[in-house]
């Protein structure tokens, strides 16, 4: 099937198919390592995206609005601010490095004109105020207006101060620091429905914070044994309900995910719901722990869904269902034969990210040689398509790609054995409501969209 028709399904009816929008970040072949995106996020509306790196860095971009003279094209993301989140530590206590790299960036749902995210690196969270100033003060009564500071006995009269128009200035300005709360490496933070708490998950521990309050939170999971020696799994992502404030879900090292409900049980050590897909017998492996491992876990927006992505596949459960998942889908299965070079060079330890469409009808999530894959849920067709900068011209259609598995390569295929494996795509984001893209090519992030026919 064709590109084109192959896309007819991703489109709600509307032939489309996706072609480059733009791409952000230099072309260097040599990237420093505090360069390279580490999480992706559009905030609830859509009008901006927020990408973070390993250099502690927050970079904001705003949809432009489309002009009037070329109706056709969709208006650009374009820098909105930029601002170092996090500054490398050190835990003097355990002699310990903490690196500045963001781990993930959440958006607050729009109160007023301001916008606020929590981004978190390994230990501490913070809350970020961004706001736009394009107004000053001017004719101060105790100094002039360079600033400096006028006699007192100079000031024979009162003036009343005004605001007068000036460049529009964006300021991020950390509003709140949510500090010592974790012993081990957080690897998830997630706003809950109520709007005014948030969870935070590490390794083995889960809290629950109040945004207003920096110096307590709630342990609500903690799954460490007495003895270290015992354990036997680690949480990897944890997720708040969209729509149910109580409800929470997190998912293992071992495959399995967990669905708690904070009414139950102060402590949710308990689960409510317990997520497991029979293993085959006949298909286990020396690596079949190792890549059963949920990298990352999402609810659907309308929360009737969870998805989950493990190393080689992507599986949709619903709630009511535990026992197997209603779909799967598989992601790179010509992986399952290079297990061993692939853990040897540690790429099997790959943490890959999944997401939804806005209408939870398409999932993406992504691969190896700058590759991503988006799956149908209601046709079951799938695509992988290829975040370059060969095909980086405006408007440019993406062509799909395919890797042959073996056996005679077809013209357009590409041999498995030739994947670099160096390029991994494992940061993406959907556009809350339009089939835009965001996805992070190492130090790259290309933002990809529909074309209508």
């Amino acid at each position: 099937m064709d590109g084109a028709r192959m896309w007819h399904v991703f489109a709600g009816g509307n032939d489309f198919q996706w072609c480059f929008s733009q791409v952000k970040g230099a072309i260097d072949e040599d990237v420093a390592e505090a360069d390279i995106i580490s999480t992706v996020e559009f905030n609830y509306s859509g009008e901006l995206l927020a990408t973070g790196d390993k250099g502690g860095r927050v970079v904001i971009f705003q949809h432009e609005q489309e002009s009037k003279n070329r109706p056709h094209l969709r208006g650009e993301y374009n820098v909105y601010s930029t601002f170092q989140s996090h500054e490398p530590e050190f835990d003097y206590l355990k002699s310990l490095e903490i690196e500045e790299k963001i781990n993930k960036i959440r958006w607050l749902p729009q109160q007023n004109a301001a916008h606020f995210l929590l981004s978190t690196n390994d230990k501490t969270i913070k809350l970020w105020k961004i706001s736009e100033r394009d107004k000053r003060a001017e004719g101060y009564n105790l100094k002039d207006e360079d600033g400096r500071l006028r006699d007192p006995f100079r000031i024979t009269s009162l003036r009343v101060p005004v605001l007068m128009p000036m460049d529009l200035m964006v300021e991020a300005s950390p509003r709140r620091i949510f500090a010592n709360a974790h012993t081990y490496h957080i690897n998830s933070i997630s706003v809950n429905s109520d709007h005014e708490t948030y969870l935070s998950a590490d390794d083995l521990r889960i809290n629950l914070w109040h945004l207003e309050i920096t110096d307590r939170s709630f342990n609500i999971v903690d799954i460490k044994p007495a003895n270290m020696e015992e354990l036997t799994e680690v949480i990897t992502a944890a997720e708040c309900h969209p729509h149910q404030c109580n409800v929470f879900v997190y998912s293992s090292s071992k495959g399995t995910i967990r669905l708690c409900d904070m009414r139950a049980a102060a402590l949710c050590d308990r689960h409510s719901k317990f997520f497991e897909e029979p293993e085959d017998p006949s298909s286990r492996s020396f690596f079949s722990e190792i890549i059963s491992s949920i990298s990352d876990v999402k609810f659907s927006h309308s929360g009737r869904y969870m998805m989950t992505r493990d190393y080689l596949s992507v599986k949709v459960w619903d709630l009511n269902m535990e026992n197997r998942p209603v779909e799967t889908y598989q992601v790179h299965e010509y992986l399952r034969s290079k297990l061993c070079s692939l853990y040897e060079n540690d790429c099997i330890f790959d943490k890959f990210e999944c997401c939804w469409n806005g209408s939870d009808s398409a999932i993406m999530t992504g691969s190896y040689n700058n590759f991503f894959r988006m799956f149908d849920r209601n046709t079951r067709r799938d695509i992988t398509l290829e975040a370059s900068r060969e095909s980086s011209k405006p408007r440019a259609t993406l062509k799909p790609r395919k890797v042959s598995t073996g056996g005679k390569r077809k013209k357009d295929e590409i041999s498995v054995d030739s994947l670099d494996f160096n390029k991994k795509i494992l940061h993406t984001a959907w556009h809350p409501k339009d089939n835009v893209i965001a996805v992070a090519a190492t130090n790259n992030l290309y933002i990809f969209q529909d074309k209508i026919n």
